[in-house]
């Protein structure tokens, strides 16, 4: 399949250069200033420091480039410094940094609010509310429900992860390291089963039945304000459920007055080929939480959901004081007119098929391979021991072989045995190739030393 032709990266040379080993000699010493400066409490997936970025690749403060197959967990969906964004960020940084649309709006976070609500599932009324992260998209999201429902029982599934806030820490499923020792968390947050078709073996109406009895007799559905729910889950493991699962979730939460939120923080804004993930199961939420490639690399993010709904919260109810800056605004202003005007959701299609053209052969020829799935350009691979259970070492030396090649991989997944692969939509085909090849090379190698 031919590439679609992309124009980002255009300021850096798109391939892999090692000049020292990694992590270099610079990087070693920040390493040193940062154990005295910066609090423990953030951990970084490399041991580099990062100078500059451009596209899909980063260079290091010892001038190593690497290719960035994670974007930041997901933000840089557009590429690093893409051109749009960098003149749209310049000329709104000149014109005010900030004013507070609480105070004194402006017209930028209206287009942006415009916008999504033309680009989210579904074509009812709906209206938007900006803020500054996907934790804050989330819990804000869960306050409409419970306004609108006069509920309080919120129901998010197993391997969730929705952010690091009091609430969001509490729906997210994984206690070390996000939530150990931080409790007591907010109430009334039930978890229930979701559909794993590689672990559990359900087809998609089975699935959604185990999870709705679960709901109903844990919590009773006349309770329910929300069920969040990731389309796609991220850290849990880039989970694809199994076709119909969703469709019986909102069936069931449209016939008991639920509404379904759709977590699309890290699967939205044409990761996976559409717009949004959950549109691939012709599903329409009430609620869209949206964050990380929205804009571009600048924080911004984002609910969207029926106006009926939404016009529910009173004046003053929702807000907050960088919520919709006019700089991040922009930067997402010209990150959407990037994914349309450079055909970037055929692309992130176009991604996928090349993942898989490289990494799917590793499943037949090596036990350890336990799947490669996701959709789009949120595609990961299972890494498993010779009983099937998680590989977590194996996963960590894999990454770590990547790492000190030049190529930027992440985990994800309760136990971290999976491999996540995240790259800009804008990556090229010979950056992306190699960067496979590198992966695929280091799966080999350390499935190899185990057997």
């Amino acid at each position: 399949m031919t590439a679609p032709m992309t124009k980002n990266g255009e300021n850096m040379t798109q391939r892999r250069l090692l000049k020292t080993a990694i992590p270099g000699p610079k990087s070693l010493a920040l390493a040193a200033r940062r154990q005295a400066a910066v609090g423990r409490g953030v951990a970084s997936a490399l041991p580099i420091y990062a100078a500059s970025a451009s596209g899909a690749v980063v260079t290091d403060v010892d001038g190593n480039q690497l290719i960035d197959l994670a974007a930041g967990i997901g933000v840089t969906t557009v590429g690093v410094s893409a051109p749009r964004v960098v003149d749209a960020v310049r000329d709104q940084a000149a014109a005010a940094t900030h004013t507070c649309f609480m105070v004194s709006p402006y017209e930028p976070y209206i287009e942006i609010c415009e916008r999504l609500n033309r680009l989210t599932p579904g074509d009812h009324p709906k209206t938007t509310v900006l803020f500054n992260s996907g934790s804050e998209a989330v819990e804000n999201a869960v306050k409409v429900a419970r306004v609108a429902t006069g509920r309080q029982a919120v129901v998010v599934l197993d391997n969730a992860y929705h952010g690091r806030t009091n609430l969001t820490l509490a729906m997210t499923a994984r206690s070390a390291p996000f939530k150990q020792g931080f409790g007591p968390y907010a109430p009334e947050i039930y978890r229930v089963p979701a559909s794993n078709p590689l672990r559990d073996g359900l087809d998609g109406p089975a699935a959604a039945a185990r999870t709705v009895e679960a709901i109903t007799t844990l919590v009773g559905a006349g309770q329910v304000a929300a069920i969040v729910a990731e389309p796609i889950a991220g850290e849990g493991g880039f989970i694809v459920p199994a076709a119909g699962f969703l469709a019986e979730l909102a069936t069931f939460a449209r016939d008991n007055g639920i509404l379904l939120i759709a977590d699309e923080v890290q699967s939205g804004i044409g990761r996976t080929g559409q717009w949004f993930a959950i549109e691939h199961e012709d599903v329409v939420p009430d609620i869209v939480a949206i964050a990380k490639g929205v804009a571009g690399g600048l924080p911004l993010s984002a609910i969207t959901g029926r106006k009926d709904v939404m016009d529910k919260v009173g004046p003053g109810g929702l807000g907050g004081t960088y919520g919709g800056n006019p700089v991040a605004c922009a930067a997402a202003i010209a990150a959407l007119e990037t994914v349309e005007a450079e055909g970037l959701l055929e692309r992130a299609r176009w991604i996928e098929t090349v993942v898989r053209e490289c990494l799917e052969p590793l499943v037949a020829a090596y036990p350890s391979v336990a799947e490669v799935r996701g959709r789009g350009a949120m595609v990961a691979v299972e890494l498993v021991d010779e009983d099937g259970a998680p590989a977590t070492d194996l996963c960590a030396r894999v990454i770590a072989r990547c790492h000190a090649e030049g190529v930027i991989v992440m985990n994800s997944g309760p136990h971290r045995n999976v491999v996540r692969l995240l790259p800009a939509l804008v990556i090229e085909e010979d950056l992306l190739r190699d960067g496979l090849e590198v992966l695929a090379k280091a799966i080999v190698a350390e499935a190899t030393a185990t057997r």
